[in-house]
C-alpha cells in the first residue's frame, strides 16, 4: 500500500519545575519530572483509518476536515500517576473545541475516553510543570498549540493537497512545511509492515516511521462513507 503521509511536530522547549502538586509525592515528582521537551503530534484522519489493522474500526466525525490532535507527550516520561483521576466535567468548557480538534476516530473509543487516555499516560507527566498541572490546564495548551500549529494552510500552501492520485516525495513534503511551522519537525508515514499493528500499539507506540525520502507519499482525502477505503 502507498504510504499515507502523517506529520509530527516535536516542540523542543525546556521546562522547569515552580510548583508542587497534592497529587505528587516527593519521590514521584523527582522520578518523572526529569523531562526537557513536548512533542506535539497531529494526525491526518485518512491516514489513521488506513493504519489500523482492522480498518473498518475507523471512523471520521462528519464535521472532521482537517488534521486533528494526537497528543502532547513529555519524552522519555509515561504514566507517571494513576492516582489522578480525570472526569468528564473536568473538561466541560474545552469540550466543544476538543470534539473538533482532538476527537476520536475508533468507533470503539468515545472521544473522552481517548482523553482520559492520553491523560493518564502523558497529561499526568507533563503535570508537574506549572501551566498543566491539572486536566483542564493540560488540554487547553494544546488547544493553544493547535491553534499555533496550522499544518492545514502550510501544505495547502505549499501545494499539497489532499489526492488519491498525487503523490509527493517525502523530501519535498518535508522541506516546504519545515519552515512554517518549525525547525524541529518530523514527519512520518505508514509502511505496509505497519498493517499488522494493533489500533493501540499502532499509536501509542508510533516512533516517527520517517517517510523515504525518495519514494512517493500520498496523502489520501478524508472520505466520511467510506473511511477505510477513500479512494474506492
Amino acid at each position: 500500500m502507498p504510504s499515507p503521509v502523517l506529520l509530527m511536530v516535536a516542540l523542543l522547549t525546556v521546562f522547569t519545575v515552580t510548583m508542587e502538586s497534592d497529587h505528587w509525592t516527593a519521590d514521584q515528582q523527582e522520578k518523572f519530572c526529569t523531562w526537557q521537551c513536548l512533542k506535539f503530534t497531529l494526525q491526518w484522519p485518512g491516514s489513521f483509518c488506513l493504519g489500523l489493522k482492522n480498518s473498518s474500526q475507523c471512523r471520521i466525525p462528519p464535521n472532521i476536515q482537517t488534521w486533528t490532535i494526537h497528543g502532547l507527550w513529555p519524552l522519555k516520561a509515561h504514566t507517571c500517576c494513576r492516582c489522578w483521576p480525570i472526569f468528564h466535567s473536568d473538561l466541560k468548557e474545552l469540550d466543544p473545541e476538543l470534539s473538533q480538534l482532538w476527537p476520536s476516530l475508533l468507533k470503539t473509543q468515545s472521544s473522552f475516553l481517548f482523553w482520559k487516555d492520553e491523560w493518564i499516560k502523558h497529561g499526568s507527566c507533563a503535570a508537574c510543570v506549572e501551566g498543566m498541572n491539572s486536566p483542564l490546564r493540560y488540554f487547553q495548551i494544546c488547544l493553544k498549540l493547535r491553534g499555533r500549529f496550522d499544518i492545514d494552510r502550510a501544505l495547502e500552501d505549499a501545494g499539497i493537497k489532499p489526492s488519491c492520485n498525487q503523490s509527493y516525495p517525502g523530501r519535498e513534503v518535508l522541506v516546504q512545511v519545515k519552515i512554517p511551522l518549525s525547525q524541529n519537525l518530523t514527519l512520518g508515514c505508514h509502511h505496509e509492515e505497519d498493517q499488522g499493528a494493533e489500533p493501540t500499539q499502532l499509536w501509542h507506540t508510533f516512533p516517527g516511521h520517517p517517510c523515504p525520502q525518495e519514494s512517493p507519499v500520498f496523502y489520501f482525502p478524508i472520505n466520511h462513507d467510506r473511511p477505510h477505503q477513500p479512494c474506492d
